[in-house]
């Protein structure tokens, strides 16, 4: 899975790091000096949630800004847990 929003096509975009050194006038220093420049990437906050699509949940990557209007239809908690007594007799016909 990529690292892009599901609703927003929200991506990583690229950027500079610009490294300086020396003491800013208002501090009474002679300014800052730049001393090295090199490309990173901003990527964008996102989260992966469990949504309903079409009757079936399916698990997606999407934007925490997204989330916080309230625009995601989440897909609810699964509080049940599959019967064990059934599938122990199961496996032991199998074998």
């Amino acid at each position: 899975m990529s690292r892009v929003c599901y609703y927003t096509g929200k991506k990583p975009k690229m950027g500079k790091s610009i490294a300086r050194r020396g003491i800013a006038k208002k501090s009474g220093g002679i300014g800052l000096k730049t001393t090295g420049i090199t490309t990173r990437r901003f990527s964008p906050n996102l989260q992966t949630v469990k949504i309903i699509e079409n009757g079936t949940v399916k698990r997606v990557k999407v934007s925490a800004k997204w989330l916080k209007t309230g625009k995601v239809k989440r897909a609810p908690k699964r509080t049940w847990k599959k019967p064990e007594a059934e599938q122990a007799p199961a496996a032991a016909e199998q074998q």
